[in-house]
Order: structure tokens, then C-alpha cells, then sequence
């Protein structure tokens, strides 16, 4: 292409040379927020598959089995929004936006937490209750 010919003056080089270096730090931080909002998909998808283990084998045999297996579930979509969170704030935190505006990692973590949270009391939620009632 004709922009990608190099110019006669190296000052116009160099300058071309930090644009496209600019463009791809920012196209790293909008992958940075793609990936991220992978693994947010990923942690609701495993709290998803604990509610339905729990709720297709609620009368499983022993009880505590499913609620286990649930647990294990719903704990690993928190843990995996705290992890997604850390390593999206620690990548975020090399990089510098040029041309837009990046999304601030205070979100970042206000998400995560809240998932994580979510999972928590759900978790106690799921041990606790009973048919709506507490538990024996």
C-alpha cells in the first residue's frame, strides 16, 4: 500500500513508526477487555452449571453429594472473576491508551468482586436453605 512505503524524510518514518506502535498498544488493551469479558463468561457459565447440577439432582443420594459438586462449581465462577480481574489490572497497568478512551480497572474489580461475592452467598444460600426454609 502506498502509506506503508517508507517516506524520504526519517522524521516521517519515525513518526509513522510510533503511530503504528500507539494503534497496537491500544488494540492490545481492547483485547485485554475482550478477554476479560471472556472470562467473566466463562466464571457465570461455571455458577450456571452449579445451580443446574444442583437443581437437576436436587434428590440425589447421599444429599450433601450434589450440593458438593455445586459448590465446586459455583466456588471455581468466583475464583475464576477474581483471577480474570488480577490479570486483567496487571496487564491493564503496563499499557497506555492513545487513541480511545480504555475502561477503568476500578470496573474491573467492582465485577469481579460482586461475582465473586454472588458466588459466596450462594454457596451458603445452597447449604443453608432447604425447599426455601432454613435447614435442619
Amino acid at each position: 500500500m502506498a502509506q506503508d512505503d517508507p517516506p524520504e524524510d526519517p522524521d516521517k518514518s519515525t513518526e509513522w513508526a510510533e503511530l503504528r506502535t500507539d494503534l497496537a498498544e491500544d488494540r492490545n488493551i481492547m483485547a485485554l477487555e475482550r478477554t476479560f469479558a471472556g472470562w467473566m463468561r466463562t466464571a457465570f457459565a461455571a455458577i450456571g452449571i452449579g445451580l443446574g447440577f444442583k437443581a437437576v439432582f436436587g434428590a440425589f443420594d447421599p444429599p450433601w453429594l450434589a450440593k458438593a459438586i455445586a459448590t465446586m462449581f459455583i466456588l471455581a465462577g468466583g475464583w475464576l472473576a477474581i483471577t480474570a480481574q488480577r490479570r486483567a489490572c496487571h496487564t491493564m497497568d503496563k499499557l497506555d491508551a492513545h487513541q480511545f478512551e480504555a475502561v477503568s480497572t476500578p470496573n474491573f474489580r467492582v465485577l469481579a468482586y460482586a461475582v465473586a461475592a454472588g458466588s459466596v452467598i450462594l454457596t451458603a444460600g445452597l447449604w443453608i436453605l432447604n425447599n426455601g426454609n432454613l435447614a435442619d
